[in-house]
């Protein structure tokens, strides 16, 4: 496998600088996980907050040039997590990566595919784009197994399969008993104003029964904020799931964690909410939009139920029974140990 030098200077491409909390996990653990010596540059969109918090050089992601530019100065390209490979998003996003890939291979520089979920790819143009150019990549490690059973559908057969890398992110102690239930919930399409009605019913239930506080968490600035306000416009909201909600403002993963660590209960829809939860200990619940959500919950062992289905009778019972009651450390320190894959391509690609 191609080798850099012992001063790497990656290029880490990844939905980063959008305050989205779950792609700066996955950049902090990236940067924490790179080998010594290197000296990466990261694509953002708000490149100040990410050069402050993370100390490092960047580049405007929105703007393809840039990138381009940012690329030929550099010696290795890492796609840095989440889901890249996909045209759910739009396929100028996919076309994007992929011309990225083809860039850095022209240019000489080894490309890692690093911690990646694939798909979904709806289109026979995306699945056929895919398929040319994960063969370009040096070195390629999947988040989980449906990943890897794409990929090796479009004909990959030398990558690794590991868990999400937010799972190497620090665990922090539960203290939560008695605590508030914690939201991180998002605007979702299986959801239409009135998809809302039963799981905001059951929350008022739920709310009344166990007379904990609501806490709103927005794990996407842009998406998430505000959703509580845009439920109560639209008359969705019950008086008492009002009287006992709160939006909080989290600005970084840590804070998410803390608040986590302190909840009798969270109900997650957010993938990497469901993971930084568990880290925290927290006695858990998802609704699953995306199989991905489901996978990780099914993994924890944890209830689930997917939004695609209408809610069950005993949704509330379930929430209830929950609350106050961790997850079983040993799936999360499985789920912790399969992390390592990524780190070790790292080391194998940009070390010395």
């Amino acid at each position: 496998m191609a080798r850099t030098s012992k001063r790497s200077r990656p290029l880490l491409c990844g939905y980063y600088g959008e305050h989205n909390l779950g792609d700066d996990a996955l950049l902090e653990v990236l940067l924490q996980e790179l080998p010594g010596g290197c000296a990466p540059q990261v694509t953002a969109h708000d490149q100040r907050w990410v050069r402050d918090r993370f100390q490092v050089d960047t580049c405007d992601r929105r703007r393809p040039l840039a990138v381009l530019s940012a690329l030929a100065s550099r010696d290795a390209l890492v796609l840095g997590g989440g889901s890249l490979l996909q045209d759910a998003t739009s396929v100028p996003s996919l076309l994007y990566y992929c011309l990225l890939i083809l860039a850095a291979r022209l240019g000489g520089k080894p490309v890692l595919l690093w911690g990646q979920g694939l798909g979904p790819l709806r289109r026979p143009f995306s699945r056929a784009l895919v398929r040319a150019v994960l063969p370009l990549a040096q070195a390629i490690s999947w988040r989980d197994e449906a990943s890897g059973q794409l990929a090796r559908r479009l004909g990959s057969r030398h990558h690794r399969l590991g868990s999400d890398p937010v799972w190497a992110y620090p665990r922090t102690p539960w203290r939560g008993a008695g605590g508030p239930i914690v939201l991180c919930w998002r605007p979702i399409h299986q959801l239409d104003p009135s998809g809302w009605d039963p799981y905001l019913q059951t929350l008022a239930t739920l709310a009344d029964r166990s007379g904990r506080e609501l806490l709103w968490l927005p794990f996407h600035r842009r998406q998430d904020r505000g959703l509580l306000a845009r439920l109560d416009q639209a008359n969705l909201v019950p008086a008492l799931v009002r009287q006992r909600s709160r939006e909080l403002e989290v600005e970084s993963p840590s804070e998410a964690m803390a608040c986590f660590a302190e909840a009798g209960l969270v109900l997650a829809m957010r993938l990497h909410g469901l993971i930084l939860a568990a880290l925290a200990g927290s006695p858990l619940a998802a609704l699953s939009y995306d199989p991905k959500v489901a996978a990780v919950a099914r993994s924890l062992e944890c209830p689930l139920h997917d939004l695609d289905d209408a809610p069950p009778a005993q949704l509330e019972d379930q929430w209830f029974d929950q609350l106050d009651r961790p997850p079983s450390a040993g799936p999360i320190e499985a789920l912790r140990e399969g992390t390592a894959v990524h780190r070790q391509l790292l080391e194998r690609l940009l070390g010395g």
